[in-house]
């Protein structure tokens, strides 16, 4: 029996229900989970966790719109990320987590070996958390598991520590490889223009990274110009959606001139709900399909059909966008609603 999704969306969740999740769950029989904006009691999230802890199956995990809403649900989420071994895709959007709880996941994070999709849109962020998430997009693919956060006050005793720490995750990242392909860090309007800098940096120096959803957050020209760096010198980012960020015809002049003169990755770049021209967004769209026909006329389209399944219009990329089957057999075909939340159909063919 192939693995199968389980999806409910804003519901109240039964005693016989959380138990047939668990079942699947421990069965290996789920693939896909989304609860997204479910309610239901401590005591069940926490058999929910303890269950996926241990499945070999799942792939993606939603837990969207407020479904981890305390500190205690995120220690639970967070203990069993340490066990699992498969999530490939995780969905947070919408949790209260703080720059306070993303510390307490950021561990778990950095050494799951699957994760390659990770979703914090609309999660109170701030600097601290782009910290962290910077050590999630180191230079050579293997996550770190520990930000940087300049100008600390540390003893002695607690650097070494850290870096005993260190040493562990990227020993096991040795074995299991790690760095994430795509990060949604959308409408976090508490990051500064320090952070969004840091976190520019690291994009430049990821070999992985490949989607960064940006929408909705005020990050005006000056971290336009940035993240317009940052596009120049990365080799693997393919998607850049920076819908509704307050951007003007200064930094679409200065993303025109970087496609136009500087070879990149980039095929979308989504800049609806800002203050630009139509014809300079119609400029640098044709300049980016131009360069698209160019490499599939070169390379043919087996390399760029992975990574077409992301590719959906700027404001409906907040949910899964990165899918990577182990099943050959089976085709995961994505559909996003226009609240920005995903619905994964899963056809077996």
């Amino acid at each position: 029996m192939l693995p199968s999704s389980i999806q409910i969306s804003g519901e109240p969740l039964s005693g016989a229900e959380v138990r047939d999740i668990c079942r699947g769950l421990r069965d290996n029989a789920v693939r896909l989970l989304s609860l997204r904006g479910c309610r239901l009691c401590d005591r069940d999230f926490g058999r929910i966790c303890r269950a996926l802890a241990g499945a070999t199956s799942l792939a993606q995990l939603n837990l969207n719109l407020g479904v981890v809403s305390s500190p205690s649900r995120i220690k639970q989420l967070a203990e069993a990320l340490r066990t699992n071994r498969s999530i490939q895709s995780l969905f947070l959007h919408g949790s209260p987590l703080t720059d306070a709880g993303l510390a307490l996941l950021n561990p778990a994070l950095a050494l799951h070996p699957a994760l390659v999709a990770l979703d914090l849109g609309d999660c109170m962020l701030g600097d601290e958390a782009i910290n962290l998430i910077c050590g999630l997009l180191p230079p050579d693919g293997a996550k770190s598991g520990r930000g940087r956060t300049a100008g600390s006050m540390e003893t002695q005793e607690s650097r070494l520590g850290q870096a005993e720490e260190a040493w562990a995750s990227l020993m096991a990242l040795d074995l299991y490889g790690g760095g994430l392909k795509e990060l949604t860090l959308s409408a976090n309007p508490g990051i500064t223009p320090k952070g969004w800098s840091r976190l520019a940096i690291a994009v430049a120096h990821s070999s992985q990274v490949r989607v960064l959803n940006l929408d909705y957050n005020p990050l005006g020209d000056h971290v336009a110009g940035m993240l317009a760096v940052a596009v120049a010198s990365s080799r693997t980012l393919e998607v850049l959606d920076l819908e509704g960020t307050g951007l003007t015809n200064q930094s679409a002049q200065t993303l025109l001139d970087m496609v136009e003169n500087y070879p990149t990755a980039l095929r979308s770049l989504v800049l609806a709900e800002n203050s630009i021209s139509p014809e300079l967004q119609q400029q640098i769209c044709d300049l980016l399909s131009e360069g698209e026909e160019e490499e599939e006329v070169a390379g043919g389209a087996g390399d760029t059909q992975e990574w077409e399944r992301g590719r959906e219009p700027a404001a409906h990329q907040r949910g899964s966008s990165w899918m990577c089957p182990s099943d050959p057999s089976s085709q995961m075909v994505l559909m996003t609603s226009g609240l920005g939340d995903s619905l994964l159909a899963e056809t077996e063919m």
